[in-house]
């Protein structure tokens, strides 16, 4: 009989269905290349485990690992943005902030709460680099400035981790106001006697960068963060010279005095614990 006519041969009783595997449950470290079995990744506060490469958090994310458990209590949840300006590019400004919400499972760029911190009662305000790219809208100014207000009503020190591309384009003079809005109210902070601590993320540039992040009076950030206001490229044609290898890092700019100090991620906690007790806390 011809191959092509026989009987396939029965497969055996004892093999088992194939198991999916999810797309997510492998990452690549962008830094190294390695692969990364998630749960690992994650049970290791988003840090590769071959190079230590720093991976971007979510809020809720970052929040689980920087506080106290169960001690987040969020603030002003139901803020969300709207559209000012009736902006359009390639697409309508409302379009944009609702694909947003889809993705991320949040309705804006930042968390605002309160919370503990080894006990220590605080204020935070966590920033989305996920929720169209960080950036600061209006919604996001109105949520920091109401944080820390209620710090100073409270007495509690507050702590911002930026993670923004800067501001938000689509709200234009709207979103640029929101870096004196929240300039203001640090400067408020400060004149209550409260201490403001910024912790600084991959990515913290732009409009973001160039206030409130940059106002902390003792300024954190974690190891390889791109830290700046223009892109290389940008000062490069600017000012017609080659840049130094990594000079908007986290090491470059501790090294220039730029930042207090650099603090590796599953060491946050209580290296922040221990800035706020030297401060009466």
């Amino acid at each position: 009989m011809a191959w092509f006519l026989r009987d396939k041969a029965p497969k055996p009783a004892n093999i088992q269905a194939q198991v999916a595997i999810p797309d997510d449950a492998w990452s690549r470290c962008p830094k190294c290349s390695a692969i990364l079995f998630t749960q690992e990744l994650q049970k290791n506060s988003g840090v590769c485990l071959k190079c230590s490469y720093h991976f971007r958090l979510a809020p809720p994310d970052r929040i689980a690992h920087l506080v106290d458990l169960s001690s987040f209590t969020e603030i002003d949840q139901r803020l969300r943005s709207v559209d000012p300006l009736g902006f359009k590019d390639q697409k309508k400004y409302r379009d944009r902030l609702r694909d947003a919400e889809k993705k991320c499972g949040r309705i804006e760029g930042v968390m605002t709460g309160k919370a503990r911190i080894e006990g220590i009662p605080i204020g935070l305000g966590v920033m989305d680099p996920f929720f169209m790219g960080g950036s600061m809208g209006v919604v996001v100014g109105e949520k920091l400035t109401r944080m820390l207000e209620i710090c100073i009503d409270e007495r509690r020190p507050a702590i911002i981790v930026s993670a923004s591309g800067g501001a938000r384009m689509q709200e234009g003079i709207f979103s640029l106001m929101q870096m004196a809005k929240v300039s203001a109210a640090v400067g408020k902070l400060g004149r209550s006697g409260l201490p403001y601590i910024s912790l600084l993320t991959d990515p913290t540039t732009g409009g973001v960068a160039a206030s409130f992040s940059m106002q902390g009076d003792v300024i954190i950030a974690e190891p390889g963060a791109l830290i700046g206001f223009a892109g290389p490229r940008v000062i490069e044609k600017t000012i017609r010279q080659k840049l130094p290898e990594g000079f908007q890092r986290s090491e470059f700019l501790l090294e220039k005095g730029m930042i207090d100090l650099i603090v590796e991620r599953n060491h946050l906690r209580s290296e922040i614990a221990k800035i706020l007790g030297h401060l009466g806390f």
